[in-house]
């Protein structure tokens, strides 16, 4: 099990259990969270599962593909800390991972 936390912009904190090679998408969106709405699946063709990922986190997570990083320009407030969260997959070095979900998506 890998640990995720998602803390909304009110600084209400979920943490999660998800399995190893599952997307930080899949584990926010089964479990409700706040601005996690992840329309196309999964296939990174939106920008509806926009996170922002901790700065304690930022190196583990690695850099957006150029395709996801223009993706983001239909983010709501997209910043060099941004990810989708369906194009993070979950390993053991995530573990404790942290994201902030926007105010809102699109």
């Amino acid at each position: 099990m890998v640990h995720v936390t998602f803390i909304t912009p009110s600084g209400v904190a979920t943490t999660l259990d998800g399995d190893v090679g599952q997307s930080v998408m899949d584990i926010g969106k089964r479990a409700g969270v706040e601005n996690i709405i992840g329309e196309c699946g999964g296939s990174a063709a939106c920008a509806t599962c926009h996170v922002h990922v901790d700065p304690a986190w930022i190196d583990l997570v690695g850099p957006p593909s150029d395709d996801e990083w223009d993706m983001l320009d239909f983010a709501h407030g997209k910043r060099a800390d941004s990810r989708l969260s369906c194009q993070i997959r979950l390993r053991p070095a995530l573990d404790g991972l942290i994201v902030h979900t926007p105010e809102r998506q699109g």
